[in-house]
């Protein structure tokens, strides 16, 4: 008998421990994402942009007259001439390195270029003449004259011709 009571509470213990796994409450297991996630590698910082080049030299003023002295200089500033004329641009500048200065003259009635010419400057304070001439005479009307430095217009002066 004892026997039998040894077997039916091995028997109990058993059940008990099969019905103490049954009620255990199980976790899911994570489900794995269905694509995974793509590594990724921070962009690289942008480059700084590059600091403007300090300007190789700059226009301080022009001036129209229709004469110059030995100096470049224009000795009585106009802004408005007379047919036959010669027209003078007289400009100043200043560098610390040698550029390029350009005149562009233009009849606005017209919209026609009358000339343009470029001439190389050397590095500090510097006088340059621009000038036309039309020994038939200039039509009347007005007229344009841009100057730029290195590319870059940096004057404008408009005149007329009467």
């Amino acid at each position: 008998m004892n026997r039998t009571r040894l077997s039916q509470a091995l028997l109990a213990a058993t059940l008990g421990a099969v019905a103490l796994a049954g009620c255990r409450k199980e976790e899911p297991a994570p489900t794995p994402p269905a694509t995974p996630p793509a590594e990724t590698t921070p962009a690289p910082a942008p480059a700084p942009a590059p600091a403007p080049a300090a300007p190789s030299a700059s226009v301080g003023s022009v001036t129209l007259g229709n004469a110059i002295d030995a100096n470049n200089r224009v000795g009585t500033p106009m802004s408005t001439f007379a047919t036959g004329d010669t027209i003078h641009a007289s400009v100043a500048t200043d560098g610390a390195a040698p550029a390029e200065l350009t005149a562009k003259w233009t009849h606005l009635d017209s919209s026609q270029t009358v000339a343009e010419e470029t001439k190389n400057i050397a590095a500090g304070p510097q006088m340059t003449d621009f000038h036309i001439s039309k020994p038939d005479g200039w039509p009347t009307g007005k007229y344009r004259l841009e100057v730029s430095l290195d590319g870059a217009v940096v004057n404008t002066s408009e005149f007329d011709v009467q």
